[in-house]
């Protein structure tokens, strides 16, 4: 059976990279996390007291940066598992902050394309099917309420047991849209080829029920 190139974009808490993963181990891809590749520069900012909004000093950390994606779905910076540290709000807020550089996006944006060679792989992201993968055979810009998304972070946050609050989440989901909407370079949008899935009222089975029969009308 042929393999194909899968993107799946929207905004941040859409719950993207759940479904990815669940579909990638339904038919056996591979799922590059591109976010999380965005958290490693973010979290190696931090790590070297680099302020997120010095552009120039990010940049010249990307040339000691080896992220790799492994089979298991652990992240590795360096050589080392930072899969939990890099999930923490500082970090993502940063992410945000960081993924705005041209010298970040041109980095990972060939490294994300060089993953992605040969087919058989899903990728999820803010860019996906507008930037990193054009020529995707199947695109999806998946959404749902800030309401929604706030919940789901507020109940993944409470089973990790981290510190959680409610509001704070809302707000900072919203602040987070505007700023990945309203940047300079690769802002989030829909791909004009791209099916929208509103997830607000879906089960997690439902909608990969639904990628699961797009994906078989493409093969």
């Amino acid at each position: 059976m042929k393999k194909i190139s899968i993107a799946i974009d929207g905004p941040a808490a859409a719950g993207k990279s759940t479904i990815a993963k669940m579909v990638a181990k339904n038919l056996n891809y591979t799922y590059i996390d591109t976010g999380a590749m965005y958290r490693c520069v973010a979290y190696y900012a931090m790590k070297n007291h680099i302020d997120f909004e010095d552009e120039t000093g990010i940049g010249e950390l990307l040339k000691n940066m080896d992220i790799q994606m492994l089979p298991d779905g652990t992240v590795h910076l360096n050589h080392e598992d930072v899969t939990t540290y890099i999930r923490e709000n500082e970090v993502s807020m940063g992410a945000s902050i960081v993924s705005k550089y041209a010298a970040v996006r041109t980095f990972l944006v060939d490294k994300q394309r060089q993953m992605a060679q040969g087919g058989g792989v899903i990728l999820d992201g803010r860019d996906i099917g507008t930037v990193v993968l054009k020529d995707a055979e199947l695109k999806i810009y998946q959404i749902a309420s800030i309401e929604c998304r706030a919940m789901r972070r507020h109940k993944e946050n409470i089973e990790r047991g981290l510190d959680s609050d409610l509001e704070a989440i809302k707000a900072e989901i919203a602040q987070r849209d505007e700023q990945d909407m309203n940047r300079a370079i690769s802002p989030l949008k829909k791909a004009d080829d791209a099916v929208e899935i509103d997830t607000s009222d879906m089960s997690l089975d439902e909608v990969v029920a639904h990628v699961m029969d797009l994906v078989a009308q493409r093969v």
